[in-house]
C-alpha cells in the first residue's frame, strides 16, 4: 500500500502555486517528499523551467544535501543550472516533522538566463576607457550655478554616504572639502550647501569658522 503523504507536506502544497504565481512565470516552485524510499516531487508549479513534473527526482544539489541526513542545512540563494542549460537562482529549504527529522524540502528555481544576457550587454554598454575618464570640472560651463552643483554633487558622491545619515562631524568634513575646492567663492554657495546638507545658512558659517580656526 502506498504510504500517505505526511500532513505537514500536504499542508504546504497550496504554497507551491502561491509563491510561483507571486514571483512570476520564470519561477518554478517544487515540493519534494524525502523518505528512505522516496526522494521525488509531490507538487510543482511552472515545471517547464527545469522540465520536471510530479514524480520527477530531485536535482543534484538537493540530493547532495539530503545525503547529510538530518544534519542538512538550508541552501539559500545559490546559482544552479537546469539540464537544458538555463541559469537558475535557487533556494532549497528543508521541512522537518515534530521530531526534527527531514521529511521534505521546498525548492525555488528562478530562470535568470535572460537577466544574465542583459547584464553582459549592460556591462558592455557602460564600459569606458579609463584613460579617457574626465570629471565634470574638466568641462567649461558658462553657468556658475552648474559649477557649484557639480562640485557639491561630486563631493557628496565621493563621500559615499547619504546626507540623512551624516552626523555633524561628517557634515563639517563635507564643508571643509567644498571650501578647499573654492565652492564658497561662488555667489549663493552658502544657501545652496545649507539646503543640500539640511542645515541653516548660519550653521554653514559656524562650520566654516570652526574649520578655519582649527586649520
Amino acid at each position: 500500500m502506498v504510504k500517505a503523504l505526511h500532513p505537514i507536506l500536504k499542508s504546504m502544497i497550496p504554497m507551491v502555486e502561491g509563491i510561483a504565481r507571486t514571483i512570476g512565470k520564470n519561477c518554478e516552485v517544487v515540493l519534494h517528499e524525502i523518505s528512505d524510499s522516496k526522494k521525488s516531487i509531490v507538487a510543482i508549479y511552472n515545471g517547464y523551467v527545469t522540465g520536471r513534473s510530479v514524480g520527477s527526482p530531485m536535482m543534484d544539489v538537493g540530493l547532495k544535501a539530503v545525503r547529510k541526513g538530518n544534519d542538512a542545512d538550508n541552501i539559500l540563494n545559490y546559482k544552479n543550472k537546469s539540464s537544458d542549460g538555463k541559469v537558475l537562482k535557487s533556494t532549497t529549504m528543508f521541512i522537518r516533522d515534530e521530531k526534527e527529522d527531514i521529511i521534505g524540502c521546498l525548492c525555488i528555481n528562478i530562470d535568470i538566463s535572460e537577466f544574465v544576457v542583459a547584464q553582459k550587454s549592460l556591462e558592455e554598454l557602460i564600459q569606458t576607457d579609463s584613460k579617457m575618464e574626465m570629471n565634470m570640472g574638466d568641462f567649461v560651463t558658462n553657468n556658475v550655478n552648474d559649477v557649484l552643483m557639480n562640485i557639491v554633487s561630486e563631493t557628496l558622491e565621493n563621500y559615499g554616504k547619504p546626507v540623512a545619515y551624516m552626523n555633524k562631524e561628517e557634515k563639517v568634513n563635507i564643508v571643509k572639502k567644498l571650501d578647499e575646492q573654492g565652492a564658497f567663492l561662488i555667489k549663493g554657495a552658502i544657501d545652496y550647501v545649507a539646503k543640500i546638507l539640511c542645515v541653516s545658512r548660519y550653521t554653514i558659517y559656524n562650520y566654516l569658522d570652526e574649520i578655519r580656526v582649527n586649520g
